[in-house]
């Protein structure tokens, strides 16, 4: 298996006259392959999160009858299996044909996540999800760090901070996308999920379809995917990005192409860097505000009453289509004003996203003061308040998501570019999602002398610890990275 997985070999270089041509039309797809196969990872990631209002009603109602910090346990487990699969799978994948890793973990994910909605729960135990939401976070972890390869042999240094932020809006897409898939799969598929309770009764958990239809979407995506990926130019007759584009890059040595020695990967490049540390941490508190937020808001809006069942939904969707846009101008600050530095612009956005999250909190007072000085309807100010928030974080919060990423592969050798982000993403997703947005939050939210109140203080916290580690990075990474030419 590990062989077929190998980076195919090198092929004779085209004709001088068709390399502009062919290396135009070959990193459009490319670029496409990576956007859509890494955003239909999400399709097949926070199906759980959407899942979650409908699994904790009574059993006589449709729902399982669980707890939120039973079910903040079993959506930790994708983030704790993807902590480490990112991590082992980087390095794995700076070895293996970047086309064949993604497409055969997104078809694999698809699969599994489909059979949760359609076999799994028949009994109450939390277990069951738990274990499939193990396996598909190890799965997951089989989707980034292809990408991550495939940005770093198809997109030169002087470019590739707001190419991979334009590439980095694929979760924000992908995870936009599951929230309308969701509400699309509950309507067509809900009457395909009546399940009986004893003596008769039939009840209809319509929530299994968020599993079953964005997964059946996923496997389209992956298709796709293996017509347009490649792993690398000279695999396709073309010279490497380096050489085609004339890019001087941070080091020479990170020119080459060579396989680097497992030791030296992880000595010299990982664990010596201290920048790649610093980075890490931030990453933390980074991701406990992003998940925090945007996988709780269904639950939280509508236990808060701000949102109805499907108003939940479509705010989860336009929290995520919102980072689209957001890291896009974060790639471009990052680009053309600090010349390619990324701390700068985290820093900025992180501050923004603080006094986003005050307003999400504050949102029913706000919308209260709004609907009585300008004589508003309170209901849909209160919406367009919860909305406003949503969006606000969604479009601050993944710039520093992405540019972290960035961050982690400019600073070290292309050919150690999945081991570096998966480092950095073990930092994000195994403390900061799992264990701190997933259960401490799950526990805070179900304790009735903290509650949702508690874990704003939570968010709050994270956003300026997360200013004070990105801040730390700021005249390192200057020190780093030399001038581009």
């Amino acid at each position: 298996m590990l062989k077929y997985l190998d980076p195919p070999a090198a092929k004779p270089l085209l004709p001088e006259d068709k390399i502009a041509s062919e290396y135009k039309k070959m990193r459009l797809k490319v670029f496409l392959g990576a956007f859509l196969g890494y955003a239909a990872y999400y399709l097949v990631r926070k199906n759980l999160a959407l899942a979650i209002p409908g699994m904790i009603q009574s059993v006589e109602n449709g729902g399982l009858g669980y707890s939120k910090l039973e079910l903040g346990i079993a959506m930790s487990a994708i983030a704790i299996a993807y902590s480490f699969s990112k991590f082992l799978m980087g390095a794995l994948s700076d070895r293996s044909d970047a086309r064949k890793f993604l497409v055969i973990g997104l078809i694999l994910s698809s699969a599994i996540m489909m059979s949760v909605g359609l076999f799994s729960f028949a009994t109450s135990s939390v277990a069951i999800i738990f274990f499939f939401m193990l396996v598909i976070g190890w799965l997951s972890g089989m989707g980034w760090p292809p990408c991550g390869r495939v940005m770093v042999y198809w997109f030169s240094h002087n470019e590739r901070s707001f190419k991979m932020s334009i590439w980095n809006t694929s979760h924000t897409f992908g995870s936009g996308l599951m929230g309308n898939l969701a509400a699309v799969g509950t309507v067509v598929m809900g009457g395909f999920f009546l399940v009986d309770i004893g003596g008769g009764t039939m009840v209809d958990q319509s929530w299994r379809a968020v599993f079953v239809f964005p997964a059946a979407v996923a496997l389209i995506v992956a298709v796709f995917c293996w017509w347009a990926l490649r792993d690398n130019p000279q695999a396709c007759g073309l010279p490497a990005i380096d050489k085609y584009r004339n890019d001087c890059t941070v080091k020479k040595e990170m020119t080459s192409d060579a396989k680097i020695p497992v030791s030296e990967l992880f000595v010299k490049y990982i664990f010596k860097n201290k920048v790649l540390w610093l980075i890490a941490l931030a990453n933390i508190f980074v991701y406990l505000v992003r998940y925090g937020i945007g996988d709780w808001s269904p639950t939280y809006c509508q236990e808060a009453g701000l949102l109805n069942s499907e108003q939940s939904k479509m705010a989860f969707s336009l929290h995520n289509y919102a980072g689209v846009p957001g890291t896009i101008v974060c790639g471009l600050i990052s680009s053309k004003l600090f010349k390619g530095r990324c701390a700068p612009a985290n820093v900025i956005y992180m501050a923004l996203v603080l006094l986003s999250v005050i307003l999400y909190w504050k949102a029913a007072p706000v919308a209260a003061f709004v609907s009585e000085t300008f004589s508003t309807e309170l209901l849909a100010t209160r919406v367009a308040v919860v909305y406003g928030s949503l969006i606000s974080i969604g479009f601050f919060i993944y710039g520093p998501v992405a540019l972290i990423g960035v961050q982690a592969v400019n600073l070290v050798p292309k050919n150690a570019a999945g081991t570096a982000a998966g480092f950095v993403g073990l930092f994000g997703y195994l403390i900061g999602d799992a264990l701190l947005s997933k259960v401490l939050i799950g526990a805070v939210a179900s304790n009735q002398n903290l509650g949702w109140n508690a874990t704003f203080w939570i968010f709050i916290a994270a956003s300026v610890l997360a200013i004070i580690f990105s801040a730390t990075t700021w005249k390192r990474e200057k020190a780093t990275l030399c001038n581009i030419c």
